[in-house]
Formats: structure tokens, sequence, C-alpha cells
């Protein structure tokens, strides 16, 4: 097949001399270079009771987080389960009833936000696609398991806990 460009390239072997026809200059210094490394003293992470530390574009596992005053942030706009490329996101949204203002921060909230974390490839388009800021991928490691569906985490695993902020100001003063 011909290049579009019409260009050959030209290429020019030089004879091999006689060191470089044995191998032998190669591999010394390939052992050499092992050796070196097998010499070279290594930290080890004794993982249980130390943990290294992480970076701080560490991405873990996913938090829904919640407003000042109490109320979960998503409102199923589904931005996130439409920018995951692995399509790890599903979510049912809802209408919020009378009497759930302190619940949710908007009409329409998600009642079922489920995350496949098989599937999830912790790329962090989710985060940045969310434009009330209510996914974050700040929690730790997903931890292992031997059954498939314990990886589907529901909102009982994701939704960060109540923090009552009147309390805590009462406790305070």
């Amino acid at each position: 097949m011909q290049s579009l460009s019409n260009r050959k390239k030209v290429l020019e072997q030089k004879p091999m001399n006689f060191w470089e026809r044995i191998y032998l200059p190669a591999i010394f210094k390939g052992l050499s270079i092992t050796i070196k490394h097998f010499f070279k003293r290594i930290p080890t992470v004794r993982y249980p009771e130390e943990q290294r530390p992480y970076s701080k574009n560490f991405r873990g596992l996913h938090s829904l987080k919640r407003d000042e005053q109490g109320r979960e942030r998503c409102t199923a706009c589904g931005l996130c389960a439409l920018s995951c490329p692995a399509e790890a996101i599903t979510m049912i949204s809802a209408e919020r009833q009378k009497g759930e203002e302190h619940l949710y921060r908007e009409e329409k909230y998600a009642a079922v936000y489920e995350i496949n974390m098989l599937r999830c490839i912790f790329c962090g388009l989710c985060e940045e696609a969310c434009p009330k800021e209510a996914i974050y991928l700040d929690g730790p490691h997903v931890t292992a398991d031997y059954v498939r569906k314990d990886f589907i985490y529901g909102k009982d695993k994701l939704v960060e806990p109540r923090f009552d902020y009147k309390e805590k100001q009462e406790t305070t003063t």
C-alpha cells in the first residue's frame, strides 16, 4: 500500500561490530540494572495497621451530599447518569409530597439512586456533570465482597448521614 504523502523512508543499517554481534555487553548491562534493583530498599506498607497517604485528587467511593439545612441536594436531573461512560448510574425520580420540604431541596428528587460499583471506572465525570454539586467521589475504597448484588450501592450507602446544625449550635453555646 502506498502512503498518502508519497514519501519513502530510507533506512540505513550499519554493520554490527564484533561486540554487538555476541550480545554479551547488552546482557551484562541488563543484569547490572537488575542487580541494582534487587538491592534497592522498597518501602513496604503494612496495610491494616498503616495506611499510605493519598493524593489530593484521589477518587474513592461516591457520596451524595446534603445542603446546609440537611436536605438532599440531588434533584434527579439525570446528568450524572448521562455523563457516565460505563452506564453505572441509574435513578428514578419522584415528586416531593407535602410535608417533605425538610427532606428534599427541590420539588423533584431521586427516589431510587443506584450505582453499580462493578461497572464504575471512577472517572469523575458524574461529579463534574452535577449542577447541584450533589455527588462527590470522596469516600474510602470500595470494599471487597463475594456477591455481585452487594456491589450495587443505593441511597442507603451513598447519602451522607444527616447533620443537624441547630443541635450543634446549641451544644457549643
